[in-house]
């Protein structure tokens, strides 16, 4: 395990030594590892940093208000409202590689607009160490590892936890003092949404996938899962009152795991099934009918693309 103060003194000189007297932009999620990246950066370089969190339309219900809440201390965040370009570019992309590139590629586009008004060379990022494993090992590609366009307008890329695990950069999260609404929550990844929702990406079953994915996390709390989500498979049929309806599949998935590498379903209670499937199908009329996925990591993935 990570000696957490030691690191968290090494990463910020590593930053402060990388960055310079130069500014620099830092992709901001919400999720553990870009928080503790975008602290670790702006304690070692302060107004040098700026923070960005792009709102692609495929984050997670109440993310953005959350953002501005948690990190208002940061006084130079910026949060783009991208929601329109990131569709624009996902209409008509099924393949689950070709998506992982298209939001990379968004996420530069993004982070080098806001760098070319405030002067920025620097993108920090908050790549852990199985994200490098699975985009070299090409289980997938992660948006800020393999799915980057191969030149960035950026003179050098800064990632401060590279190296650490899930569960080290907790470590290190509360340490920094981080709340705990970031500190322990689940992770999220980060081409959002897209990667639960098999085929094309669109407002609507982003919108089923939001909330879908509330109601599993809402629910499965007291299991304190690694992570817990609900996925948009395809379509079905179904009966909502007297009509035969054609509606959304939405796969859960609810998982144990100590750093993500591998992964055990978790074993749920009948009635805990049955009353997220309730919720599911009755607060969202065009979902028809709601799955279980039973498969462990390997030979699955924890995601579903």
């Amino acid at each position: 395990m990570v000696e957490t103060e030691a690191f968290i003194a090494e990463a910020k000189a590593e930053i402060r030594e990388a960055i310079g007297d130069a500014n620099a932009v830092i992709a901001l999620s919400g999720g553990v590892d870009s928080s503790v990246a975008a602290t670790l950066a702006y304690e070692a370089v302060g107004d040098q940093l700026t923070p960005v969190y792009v709102d692609t339309g495929l984050m997670r219900k109440g993310e953005t208000a959350e953002i501005r809440d948690t990190f208002s201390f940061m006084e130079s965040l910026r949060v783009i409202e991208a929601q329109e370009r990131f569709f624009d570019r996902l209409a008509g992309v099924t393949d689950p590689e070709e998506k992982r590139h298209v939001i990379g590629e968004g996420f530069i586009d993004e982070f080098e607009t806001v760098a070319r008004d405030v002067g920025a060379d620097y993108l920090v990022q908050g790549t852990i160490y199985p994200d490098r494993i699975e985009s070299e090992g090409n289980i997938k590609s992660h948006h800020n590892v393999g799915g980057l366009p191969e030149v960035v307008d950026f003179e050098g890329i800064v990632e401060p936890v590279r190296d650490l695990y899930k569960d080290e950069v907790r470590e290190v999260a509360r340490a920094l003092g981080l709340e705990e609404v970031i500190s322990e929550r689940m992770p999220f990844p980060g081409p959002g949404l897209a990667v639960r929702i098999v085929g094309e990406v669109t407002p609507d079953k982003a919108a089923v996938a939001r909330e879908a994915t509330h109601v599993v996390e809402e629910e499965l709390e007291e299991y304190d899962p690694w992570q817990a989500f609900a996925a948009v498979l395809g379509k079905a049929t179904g009966v909502k009152g007297d009509n035969r309806v054609h509606g959304w599949v939405v796969a859960v998935r609810s998982v144990e795991s100590r750093d993500g590498m591998t992964a055990r379903a978790q074993e749920l209670d009948w009635s805990t099934l049955q009353r997220i499937q309730s919720r599911i199908t009755g607060e969202n009329e065009d979902v028809a009918r709601v799955v279980y996925d039973v498969t462990h990591k390997p030979p699955a993935t924890i995601e579903y693309e």
